[in-house]
């Protein structure tokens, strides 16, 4: 079986309710069970405390109304390990939309460290309720080291998809990142990590596009950047992202953030091939984006049509990163009124 109809077993699984386990083999998945429990003993804490909330308005002085950010997820999308709000990707994501569309942010997290796929619905019944722009979601590490099934991994984000695009929130979900590349993680379960987190990226990525979000693949820990300088990018315990980390993460998000608002250039309107960019079938697509970090796939129309005969049709862009905004904390004159929202409660970001 090819990489692509890999995934779109997964997803299939995911979506029917079967297992999806032939996909990796119940060898390596007995493999990873005993592995993944070494691992998580190497990799160890950065810290007990719960990484700073990024919670609050973003971009003072500019004009309103606000855009509004719910941030879903692991601790990645917290920021574990930093000791800053600015350092937060949630604070670097704020105050670069705020930056770059010139307007308000309200951002709000609801991530939590140590969550599960399984976690996102209780996330989104804490999020739906302020009416977000767009939901940036970033989840499925944790679901690769505690050995969860892929297809109940894809089953839970493609549900939450669904119930966010059917509330008319944008969706963007960074997908599950290579760990094959997490220095702590030795074979052979490197070897395993980077099958299952790859394939699990690219079924995510299928389960995404067809409740309506959009992706970005995070790939092998944001590619290169991480490759070339482990020491800058990854944090104490060698697992989560030092601040400069999440900082690069952050700025692979913004662009299809700002895209999923409706506030990407002029310039960026349709795929530019010599960019490598275009339209391809899903599966196709997915795993191209897998081995290619910072890709973005969304879904879209062939000549009228969302479909052809090798599935969905899916627009392939490689969006052009912008410069780094300045490092600002929430405002803190708006943090407290934005914790009274009706029908809102206080953020939960605790480490586990």
């Amino acid at each position: 079986m090819g990489k692509a109809g890999a995934a779109r077993k997964l997803a299939s699984a995911a979506a029917y309710g079967g297992g999806g386990l032939s996909v990796l083999g119940a060898g390596l998945f007995g493999v990873m069970k005993v592995e993944a429990k070494v691992a998580r003993k190497a990799i160890g804490r950065t810290s007990d405390e719960p990484p700073p909330d990024a919670t609050g308005w973003y971009g003072r002085g500019r004009p309103g109304p606000a855009l509004k950010i719910a941030l879903l997820g692991d601790s990645s999308a917290a920021g574990y390990g930093v000791d800053l709000v600015t350092e937060t990707p949630g604070a670097v994501l704020a105050n670069g939309i705020a930056e770059n569309a010139d307007r308000r942010v309200y951002l709000r997290e609801f991530c939590k460290v140590g969550a599960e796929s399984s976690g996102l619905a209780g996330q989104i019944d804490r999020a739906l309720p302020i009416e977000p722009d767009v939901a940036v979601i970033l989840i499925g590490a944790n679901d690769v080291t505690h050995t969860v099934l892929p297809s109940q991994s894809v089953r839970h984000l493609s549900e939450g998809v669904r119930r966010l695009a059917e509330a008319g929130v944008q969706v963007v979900v960074g997908t599950c990142p290579d760990l094959g590349t997490i220095k702590p993680i030795a074979p052979p379960l490197k070897q395993v990590a980077r099958a299952w987190s790859r394939r699990l990226a690219a079924a995510q990525t299928i389960a995404v596009i067809k409740e309506g979000g959009r992706t970005v693949s995070l790939g092998s820990i944001l590619g290169p950047e991480f490759l070339a300088a482990p020491a800058l990018l990854f944090g104490p315990d060698q697992f989560h992202p030092s601040a400069e980390g999440y900082q690069a993460l952050a700025n692979v998000l913004l662009p299809s953030a700002l895209a999923a608002l409706g506030l990407a250039p002029d310039d960026e309107a349709l795929p530019e091939a010599y960019r490598g960019e275009g339209v391809l079938p899903i599966a196709a697509a997915a795993v191209q984006a897998v081995n290619t970090p910072g890709t973005e796939l969304g879904g879209t129309e062939v000549a009228g049509n969302r479909a052809g005969v090798r599935g969905l049709w899916v627009e392939l862009r490689h969006r052009r990163r912008r410069p780094q905004s300045a490092g600002e904390g929430p405002d803190a004159e708006d943090t407290d009124d934005a914790h009274d929202e009706p029908g809102s409660d206080p953020p939960v970001v605790t480490a586990s």
